[in-house]
């Protein structure tokens, strides 16, 4: 079962990935004024472009206040499927600058608005990409909207004579100004689908967690028949030994191992996740050799006495004892898994879980498998936490870097990893309310101690008291303490 200390590890991982090498979605900079008249053009262009985009992704814009602009879906929500362009830039504070500067194109487009809002929906690729109901990646819809603009907006010679009308016209900066464009839309492109491989990331380590669990428990059943062939290989070799022809074949007929190899549950996720150590027979054979030399498995061979309890016992001391602080196994995992190397404690002790129920229990062969989640609450824990982080990075940002004024920290020395960790715990501060402060605390305090520098755990903790007063002060966090 992944529980939310794994969670917790998994979001900050996936995070420092994502935000470690995200490139921002950012407006073009209104150039100086004393650059030269193509410049000027070109992003006149790159503006008058922007805001077509607004309008055919299905947005209005008006001043209906005052001169802030309002930029609202014209009805309802718009088609998702193809405005993830439109949305982002309504939601940018650098497009409402532009808006503003230029409400004279606005008030010129708007009388030709609805003949190239009808043109473009009746192109084909339009109504290609309108009838898909799977979602299509944003690089599909950018490559929509490059499309579109080339092939009907830049076409129609309303348009052309709107954006030829500025006394600063000149075909280099109407080149330019087009460039501009596609770049700020592939650029958000390339930032959509790093995030969405962000998120897939997190879902697929999570995945792999939960193989581990169950990779492990095969562990026993493959070393077993691993033992099994070993010993009738030893039958037939050309002179084989008394021990070799009357062999102790207590480990081979160890209760447990029958048990699990017989578990339905088990069998069927090694069948769809194809789980099999049989490849790995260098692994097999020091895994065995190091079991074999154990104190523990020479005192279970000796014993004559091999209840379900005994057998259940002992596979549980060679696991916590010999596999998990395996190197061997380190070694072997970070081969299989990038993402197995750091879940090997946590999920080898819901291992040691599972083969405890079954020792226990009065008919072991009931006892289920370990689900995947505790809950649903679990399972919404990962993703709601990263989209959260994502979401509002910049105002726990700022959260951060308000206490870091008030302390003896050097913000230009902070670790990036300690900046996600801290973000990560703001999140769940503010979102979770059913988690207690200190919970949070204690948590990312290990993480930090785990993942960042030698100071870190230290540094989290204070930082994070400092921002649980400050929220408090702030009225935004009300829960309680244990």
């Amino acid at each position: 079962m992944i529980n939310r200390i794994l969670i917790r590890m998994k979001v900050v991982q996936s995070l420092y990935s994502y935000l470690l090498t995200r490139n921002y979605f950012n407006i073009e900079p209104v150039p100086d004024v004393s650059v030269s008249r193509d410049k000027r053009y070109a992003y006149q262009v790159y503006s008058d472009l922007l805001m077509m985009l607004l309008d055919l992704g299905g947005y209005s814009i008006s001043f209906e206040v005052s001169d802030n602009p309002v930029i609202k879906p014209r009805t309802g929500k718009p088609n998702s499927n193809i405005t993830r362009c439109a949305q982002a830039l309504a939601g940018s504070e650098q497009m409402r600058a532009i808006i503003s500067g230029n409400r004279e194109f606005i008030n010129k487009y708007s009388l030709l608005s609805s003949e190239l809002t009808s043109e473009v929906k009746e192109s084909h690729i339009y109504k290609e990409y309108s009838r898909k109901r799977s979602e299509i990646s944003v690089a599909d819809e950018v490559l929509l909207w490059q499309t579109i603009f080339q092939t009907v907006v830049l076409r129609n010679k309303s348009v052309e004579n709107a954006l030829k009308e500025s006394p600063d016209f000149t075909h280099v900066g109407f080149g330019q100004g087009w460039e501009m464009w596609l770049h700020t839309i592939k650029e958000f492109a390339s930032v959509r689908d790093s995030l969405a491989g962000a998120r897939k990331e997190l879902t697929e380590s999570l995945d792999k967690s939960y193989e581990l669990y169950h990779a492990l428990l095969q562990l026993i059943i493959d070393l077993t028949r691993f033992r099994e062939l070993q010993i009738d290989e030893a039958k037939h070799k050309y002179l084989p030994s008394a021990d070799d022809l009357n062999p102790n074949t207590a480990f081979i007929e160890n209760k447990l191992a029958k048990l699990l190899a017989d578990n339905s549950e088990l069998e069927a996720f090694r069948h769809e996740h194809d789980i099999s150590w049989f490849d790995d027979s260098v692994l097999m054979r020091r895994l065995m050799n190091s079991i074999i030399d154990s104190d523990i498995y020479k005192k279970y061979m000796a014993e004559t006495d091999h209840s379900f309890v005994v057998d259940a016992d002992f596979w549980h001391d060679i696991i916590k004892y010999i596999i998990i602080n395996s190197d061997d196994l380190a070694e072997a995992l970070e081969a299989k898994s990038v993402f197995w190397n750091d879940d090997i404690t946590i999920m080898g002790s819901f291992a040691l879980k599972t083969i405890r129920k079954m020792a226990v229990a009065e008919n072991p062969s009931d006892i289920r498998l370990l689900p995947k989640y505790k809950d649903e609450e679990d399972a919404k824990f990962g993703p709601k936490l990263f989209e959260s982080v994502v979401k509002n990075q910049q105002e726990f940002r700022n959260i951060i870097d308000q206490r870091l004024t008030q302390s003896k920290w050097d913000p230009e020395r902070l670790a990036f990893m300690d900046i996600i960790i801290l973000e990560t715990a703001i999140a769940e501060l503010l979102e979770f309310e059913s988690i207690p402060v200190l919970v949070t605390i204690n948590e990312y305090t290990e993480i930090a101690n785990y993942y960042s520098t030698p100071r870190s755990g230290q540094f989290i903790t204070g930082m994070l008291y400092a921002i649980v007063e400050a929220l408090r002060e702030d009225g935004r966090l009300q829960k309680c303490e244990m």
